[in-house]
């Protein structure tokens, strides 16, 4: 089986080639990381004898920022175990090695056979943990023959779900190869049933990522950000947030048509793609507006600058606690939403697109606590802000629910380590 698994891989990879070689070129996207990814060149791990080891696997940025909380709750239980990270996009890479050093960080190989137990054999980890949602039949099948596998913070879409159903027998194998899965909720859990796992395999942790959003606008790194960019206490912030563009091109239509009315409205743009940060100025710069990039910012700006494009990776916690208005990105196009959990755990009002597929779980709650808002265009954005500026009671209420919802939901970093220690070797 994993020969012919092998053989599809690169069909597929024969067939997006063209594609893969242009993104390369122009944008700069899979260079790095090739002799990890396609053979399993890992950096080699040493430990001691009485040291335990657990490969952690996060896809990119968003699963990378999940993993703190986890990582420190682990540690602190278990002093002799050794976590190492890998990830599949650049972004998340170079976040991990920043975020996570001097913990090992590497490039996680493509699910070819040669390259999956190359990388088992250099890292030999006790337990090989998969993030949300990585079933790789080669990784799986190898790594269950080192360690135990786990899924942790599970989520599985409708749509998923029916891609998964039609491999019938084929993906069950694999899922049966799991030692443990660990889902956000009942409707994951049902649908993980659906393609195979057994209850035996099943427990619901609730989502990791409440365990990670920060509450406290005052934390170090919100206020450096704070100073950095020349806030002062009756400006009111405008945040948009791992946006495409539509969100960028709402954001900056709505800021244009009130800047004059309410002068104290500032704006800051996080776009979610590293690659669009030239892209993005260009559009700012269009609209005629002045701005100040954050790779620039070595200086604290002056109170009248009114634009910050964010260029930077993995600071997009830390700005949303300058917000007093959200706008969430991915939700106005065809993404399907970003996380909307860290804007609601400092309480920030929050709007987001009807697109919103990959968070629908979250969405639904926020929604049913009157905890956010779902705008459709430019119009209703307007209004939104409008109402947050004008209608202080609103703002606060929303903001106030928004962030009770995320207390209310955190647990899962203590039940999902509680997993991983009692699968742990001792």
């Amino acid at each position: 089986m994993p020969w012919l698994r092998n053989l599809v891989y690169l069909l597929v990879l024969l067939i997006a080639a063209p594609k893969l070689i242009y993104s390369a070129i122009r944008r700069g996207k899979y260079r790095q990381g090739f002799t990890a990814k396609f053979l399993g060149l890992v950096p080699r791990l040493s430990r001691s004898a009485n040291e335990r080891c657990v490969w952690f696997h996060a896809v990119s940025v968003g699963e990378v920022n999940m993993l703190q909380p986890l990582l420190q709750e682990l540690e602190q239980r278990e002093p002799h175990c050794q976590c190492v990270i890998s990830t599949t996009t650049l972004t998340g890479f170079q976040l991990a090695r920043k975020k996570y050093a001097p913990r090992t960080v590497f490039y996680c190989p493509l699910d070819f056979s040669w390259a999956v137990k190359t990388a088992i054999k250099r890292i030999q980890p006790d337990l090989l943990v998969l993030v949300e949602l990585e079933l790789w039949p080669n990784l799986i099948h190898y790594g269950s023959r080192q360690s135990k596998v786990i899924v942790i913070n599970g989520r599985l879409s409708e749509k998923s779900t029916r891609g998964y159903r039609r491999l019938g027998w084929i993906l069950k194998q694999t899922i049966r190869q799991l030692e443990q899965i660990s889902v956000q909720n009942q409707e994951y859990y049902d649908r993980f049933v659906q393609i195979g796992a057994t209850p035996q395999q099943l427990t619901i942790t609730g989502s990791i990522k409440f365990d990670g959003a920060q509450s406290d606008r005052q934390n170090e790194a919100t206020q450096k950000l704070v100073t950095l960019a020349g806030i002062q206490e009756s400006d009111k912030i405008i945040l948009a947030g791992s946006t495409q563009v539509e969100e960028e091109e709402v954001s900056l239509e709505v800021f244009q048509r009130l800047h004059r009315t309410y002068p104290q409205l500032k704006l800051i743009i996080v776009p979610r793609h590293p690659e669009r940060f030239e892209e993005v100025a260009q559009r700012i710069e269009k609209s005629g507006f002045h701005f100040s990039r954050r790779s620039e910012m070595d200086q604290p700006l002056p109170s009248t600058m009114k634009i910050i494009l964010v260029d930077a990776i993995g600071e997009l916690g830390a700005w949303w606690g300058t917000a007093h208005i959200a706008l969430v990105g991915g939700s106005l196009g065809k993404r399907g939403g970003q996380n909307m959990i860290e804007p609601a755990g400092y309480g920030v009002p929050i709007s987001f697109g009807p697109n919103t597929r990959n968070f629908r779980d979250i969405v639904e709650m926020l929604i049913q606590q009157d905890a956010a808002r779902v705008i459709h265009n430019q119009h209703e954005f307007q209004q939104f802000v409008v109402d947050c500026l004008e209608k202080p009671e609103f703002a606060r209420g929303l903001g106030e629910r928004a962030k009770q919802l995320v207390q209310k939901q955190q647990g899962a970093t203590r039940r999902t380590a509680d997993i991983l220690v009692t699968l742990l070797p001792h």
